[in-house]
This record gives structure tokens, C-alpha cells and sequence, in this order.
């Protein structure tokens, strides 16, 4: 399973997914806003397979967060999330480096095969990785 890390300033739906994501085996942190993702992402050097990000936080928005992680660990997957149109046409031009965005609100089963896929495809491209979705 896969090593995710979520950024999300709205508590419930960062317990939420980090609890779904949970039972479906991943190993999840979880950061409050932008600036706390990037110092755990430098903190374990990158050691992240996913970062699920919300794109409008506090400080470091999650369009920001994905330009440093493509910079720093460009190995690292971002799947944003936004209830906001607008957001969402300036995540699309970052299509070369994130997986997509989720529109909000969305079902947590949404959420789940989403980073399923993300995770399967990722594992598919390195020998002796193994991924299994629920």
C-alpha cells in the first residue's frame, strides 16, 4: 500500500479521508495547511507516495505545494481538491504534474478510487511493487 500524505485545512474532511484511506491499508499523515505538508514532505525527504492536497489553504495553497514537490520530488503523486471552479481551470494547467483534481464536495468512495488508481499505476511502473485497491 501506499505512503499518502493529506493537506487540508478543514478538519472533518481531513479525518475523514485520512480514516478512509486508513482502512483501505495506506499509511496517512495529515497536515492542517500547505506549510505544514512541505516542512513533513522535507522532513522525510520526500518519502511520500501520494500528497492528496486541498488547493486553497492558509499560506501555501496546494497549487504552490504541487510546484515545489514537482521541483524537489518529482517521484511524489499530487491529486488536488477544490469546491471552487476557478481553482480548478489553474490546477488543469499544471496537468504535467499532478494526477487531477477532485471537485468538492465529493463521496469518500470517490476519494478511495481516485488514489486507488494513482497507487496502482505508480506500483505498475516499479518492479516489485505491489497494489491492492479495496
Amino acid at each position: 500500500m501506499a505512503n499518502i500524505l493529506i493537506a487540508e485545512d478543514e478538519d472533518a474532511l481531513r479525518h475523514l479521508v485520512s480514516r478512509a484511506l486508513r482502512l483501505d491499508g495506506h499509511e496517512v499523515s495529515a497536515a492542517e495547511d500547505g506549510e505544514e505538508a512541505l516542512e513533513r514532505l522535507q522532513e522525510a525527504d520526500g518519502e511520500f507516495d501520494l500528497v492528496l492536497s486541498d488547493i486553497r489553504m492558509p499560506g501555501l495553497t496546494g497549487i504552490e505545494l504541487a510546484h515545489a514537490i514537482a521541483q524537489r520530488w518529482p517521484h511524489v503523486k499530487v491529486l488536488l481538491m477544490t469546491g471552487y471552479a476557478e481553482q480548478k481551470e489553474a490546477a488543469e494547467d499544471l496537468a504535467t504534474i499532478i494526477e487531477g483534481v477532485l471537485d468538492k464536495p465529493f463521496a469518500i468512495g470517490d476519494v478511495r478510487r481516485q488514489v486507488c488508481e494513482i497507487v496502482a499505476a505508480a506500483a505498475s511502473q516499479a518492479p516489485g511493487r505491489r497494489s491492492a485497491c479495496a
